[in-house]
Formats: structure tokens, C-alpha cells, sequence
């Protein structure tokens, strides 16, 4: 189910998603949609290098699957 939400543009970035949306035969909403789901996959990639880089500093340590499934009371 979508929901809807409001935003603010400035009107240069709203007068180029009109532009884009009239040339592309799509609506505002929908380039939206995708602009935001691309950038998903960005902030994805940010997550993990931050992940990856506190793990290198000793800001936080991995747990084997093994210790998982042992705290949690599952034998395997």
C-alpha cells in the first residue's frame, strides 16, 4: 500500500523532474520512486564500508554463526 508523503523542492529541481516526467511519458511520482530506490543501493554500499571499516578499527567485533546458534539455544 502506498502512502503519501510531502516534500519540498527547489523549483529548478522540480521544473527539471516535470521536464524529465513530460519526456519519459511518467509521472512525478514515479520518477521519484525510482530516484529513490537508486539511491537505496548507494547508501546500501555506505552502510557496508562503514560496517566493514568499524570492524577493521575494533569498533565492533563479527559473531561466527556457530555462537549465534549457540546463544540462541539452536543446535545444529
Amino acid at each position: 500500500m502506498k502512502q503519501a508523503i510531502n516534500i519540498r523542492l527547489d523549483k529548478e529541481m522540480l521544473e527539471s523532474l516535470d521536464e524529465y516526467a513530460a519526456e519519459l511519458d511518467k509521472s512525478r511520482t514515479s520518477l521519484i520512486e525510482k530516484a529513490i530506490e537508486v539511491y537505496f543501493d548507494t547508501l546500501d554500499e555506505m552502510v557496508a564500508d562503514k560496517r566493514i571499516d568499524n570492524l577493521k578499527s575494533g569498533k565492533t567485533q563479527a559473531v561466527s554463526l556457530e555462537e549465534v546458534f549457540k546463544k540462541a539455544g539452536i543446535s545444529v
